[in-house]
């Protein structure tokens, strides 16, 4: 790309973090201007890239991002806003609600960062979440053209708008067995055992972003989200470490079962070590016996890891972003974030395509139960064909009936689906939902991580009574 002035950014770009931004403000410095969308697990890889190159490069870089709202709900700052707190972006960031900074610099897809030089001048756009060594090497060039400031420029921006801390941070995941109830506390990087009545006895992991095995007190997670007890070991979807984690609960003890802390594709077959065999953004897993299915949402893809043996296999989907029905190898998902087991049927909730999707498990076939396309939401009941959701994250199914709960998480709702047929439709709750995230049931209660609102609640389905449970440390 021939070098020329970046264009200026407009005047209706909604800032969420930060005083309004300029190009202009940066000039003495390389300027990373992001653009993403809050719902993408290929966009958190590349945000987790740039906040490395922030620190590597504190004061040559300066890094801005644009989202992009794909979902009616991202439109709303305020959902945006929370994102940025959930992913730990270090950088100032606008609401692109109308496409406009996207057209300017003709972005044809996200994620994509466009390189300015220190003179303002547009220079490279890079496209994809797989760009961290070419990013680097670009970056470091263009430093390198001109020499970098030694001291912190006067157009760094003042980032304002961070939660206020409380005992729980978004969390993203939940499970219970007949005498505990644990809890992904997303945000705080740690997993917690507690009791019903919301003690918490143990906690797991040291806060800090890190992945580390050992002793509990010791191990570190980075933004665990979805949770699985089988037996007397709990499994955790290591988001942000792109790895796949075991809890002994009888020692306290954490180890890795898959990934090495990057992102990258899975394997079939046994690996040699943990770190051979790669995951990418696991959102979620479910399993029982020795079995353990594992939502692999930055590869569109549903794995399972054979626990006697500790061998992956393929179960679905090609890798494309999409909603395509068939054999699992042709089959399309579309950044899957919830599963549900029973028996031989593992349902999937399909984020970014709003989908509810099932997977046979003899014959592998994929089907879709509601969904029409991706990024095609909405908020309807009825029949299945006319049914809408907005970006679902969990899914539970009831034991007593054939009802398959989701948690709607953009349209803030709780909706169930009826198997064998049914219809959907919306549950009534005393007061609404702030993204909900995860899903379980057990003693008789429909647990909820209400993610945004840092809240997990019990609920009965029968009295519509919900409990907010406050947690005691």
């Amino acid at each position: 790309m021939s070098a020329s002035q970046a264009p200026t950014l407009h005047s209706s770009l909604n800032w969420l973090n930060a005083d309004a931004q300029t190009i202009s403000a940066q000039r003495g410095r390389v300027l990373a201007l992001v653009f993403w969308n809050a719902g993408s697990a290929y966009c958190h890889n590349l945000i987790d890239e740039l906040n490395r190159l922030k620190a590597r490069y504190p004061f040559a870089l300066a890094v801005l991002g644009i989202h992009l709202p794909r979902f009616d709900a991202e439109v709303d700052g305020r959902t945006v806003l929370k994102a940025i707190n959930r992913l730990g972006v270090g950088f100032a960031v606008a609401n692109d609600r109308g496409w406009v900074t996207w057209q300017q610099y003709g972005i044809s897809s996200w994620p994509s960062v466009a390189l300015i030089n220190p003179e303002g001048e547009l220079r490279e756009i890079f496209s994809g979440d797989d760009q961290a060594a070419a990013l680097d090497a670009a970056i470091s060039g263009l430093i390198d053209e001109v020499g970098g400031p030694t001291s912190m420029p006067p157009g760094e921006a003042s980032l304002r708008g961070a939660e206020e801390r409380a005992v729980l941070s978004f969390p993203s995941g939940i499970a219970l067995t007949d005498s505990h109830l644990y809890i992904a506390d997303t945000g705080h990087h740690r997993v917690l055992e507690c009791t019903f009545e919301v003690r918490v006895l143990r906690q797991f992991g040291t806060g800090y972003p890190d992945l580390v095995d050992g002793p509990s007190s010791e191990a570190a997670f980075t933004l665990p989200r979805g949770l699985c007890v089988i037996r007397d070991m709990i499994y955790v979807a290591d988001a942000g470490n792109h790895a796949l984690r075991r809890i002994h609960l009888a020692d306290d003890r954490v180890e890795t079962l898959l990934g090495s802390g990057k992102p990258g594709q899975p394997q079939e077959g046994v690996p040699a070590k943990p770190s051979a065999c790669l995951l990418n953004r696991p959102w979620a897993v479910a399993g029982a016996f020795d079995r353990l299915f594992i939502a692999v949402a930055g590869c569109n893809q549903v794995w399972e890891y054979e626990l006697g043996h500790a061998r992956m296999r393929f179960v679905a989907g090609t890798g494309e972003l999409g909603i395509a029905d068939g054999p699992g190898r042709n089959a399309v998902l579309a950044h899957p974030a919830g599963l549900a087991l029973v028996q031989q049927t593992l349902y999937v909730a399909d984020s970014a395509s709003s989908a509810i999707r099932n997977i046979h498990l003899q014959t592998g076939v994929v089907e879709t139960l509601v969904g029409h396309g991706l990024y095609d939401f909405g908020e309807q009941d009825g029949r299945r064909r006319e049914a809408r959701l907005q970006y679902p994250l969990g899914l539970a199914l009831d034991p007593e009936s054939p009802v398959l709960w989701i948690a709607d998480s953009y349209n803030g709702s709780l909706r169930k689906l009826r198997l064998g047929g049914g219809e959907m439709s919306t549950h009534p709750m005393p007061q609404p939902l702030n993204q909900p995230t995860a899903l379980a049931i057990g003693r008789g209660m429909l647990w909820i991580a209400d993610a945004a609102a840092h809240e997990i609640y019990a609920h009965d389905p029968a009295t519509g009574v919900t409990t907010r449970m406050e947690l005691a440390e």
